[in-house]
């Protein structure tokens, strides 16, 4: 696998792939279809040739085709999900799938150990914040970096596929931040964190903000050397989320209900949000927020503070 890492004058690293085919996780056919086709052909011909008035010609045809196909047509659920790798692939077995994965994630740990000891050494502290697209933490980010101004370092690590959008954001803040392009690449690794912290200007005893690719799937698995893992959830994905990306929420170490002003204008129980968190994560700690309206920000730079 060949890596291309390109900076660009405004520090910005863009990660091309080469050579690799990334496993498409479907899910998939990792089953064997038992398709029984039992055709018992009893072709009964008896011919009972009746001379006295013509020709009666009886043919009775006892054509039975039984066709015993073990598809079951009701609307039930389909769970590729069950195998010890927790996903399918076509064409790939459990066992392969777990050994690569392995393999993956014992190579990015390794990096991620090493960033973690660089973070300790200048006493930052890292965040983590992953989230659906448009849960609102890039907006989130900026209103905390501008009343952290002044008060404590601060630099952000931005993730996205494509476009520096999110960055420019964040710099016209004040605040130095690297854009991290992953191409078709779903998640930061703590390879391209790595790279990206190098070209940031030093941030002792300050916060690192990563904000990661927005993807509630992959992040979930990869360590980047962070101190926690923050989960951005708006009021208007539903309070199902927590049970539908479960490996998200059991990683992290808070959950930031985001956009709470607009509760009286969208169907989301805040109470039930929680419990479902709580579910997945006994341990999940909560704070609701308004960037908009700045409700809840006084909590979450308290925790800020104090992490």
């Amino acid at each position: 696998m060949i890596i291309h890492h390109h900076y660009h004058h405004q520090g910005d690293v863009h990660h091309h792939y080469h050579g690799v085919r990334a496993p498409i996780s479907h899910e998939g056919h990792d089953h064997p279809h038992e398709h029984h086709h039992d055709h018992p052909r009893n072709h009964h011909h008896d011919h009972a040739h009746s001379h006295d008035h013509g020709h009666s010609h009886a043919h009775p045809h006892d054509h039975s085709h039984d066709h015993d196909h073990d598809h079951d047509h009701q609307q039930g659920d389909l769970h590729y999900g069950k195998g010890e790798a927790g996903l399918s692939v076509p064409g790939m077995g459990q066992r392969q799938l777990i050994a690569i994965e392995m393999d993956v994630l014992a190579k990015n740990n390794a990096l991620a150990a090493h960033n973690r000891e660089h973070f300790d050494e200048a006493a930052q502290l890292v965040l983590n914040l992953v989230s659906s697209p448009g849960s609102g933490k890039t907006t989130l980010l900026c209103e905390t970096l501008r009343q952290l101004a002044n008060k404590r370092p601060c630099a952000v690590i931005e993730g996205d596929q494509q476009t520096s959008a999110d960055a420019d954001r964040i710099r016209a803040t004040g605040v130095p931040a690297v854009q991290i392009n992953t191409g078709k690449g779903c998640h930061l690794d703590a390879k391209m964190v790595h790279d990206a912290c190098h070209q940031l200007p030093a941030n002792e005893g300050g916060i690192l903000f990563i904000e990661n690719v927005g993807n509630l799937v992959c992040p979930a698995s990869f360590d980047l050397g962070e101190k926690y893992k923050v989960a951005i959830l708006s009021v208007t994905e539903g309070e199902e989320k927590p049970l539908k990306y479960p490996d998200m929420f059991a990683a992290a170490q808070l959950m930031v209900i985001n956009k709470i002003d607009l509760l009286p204008y969208v169907s989301f129980d805040v109470a039930r949000c929680i419990e479902n968190a709580k579910r997945v994560n006994p341990y999940i700690q909560v704070i609701q927020v308004s960037a908009t309206t700045g409700e809840g920000m006084d909590a979450w730079l308290n925790w800020l503070a104090t992490a």
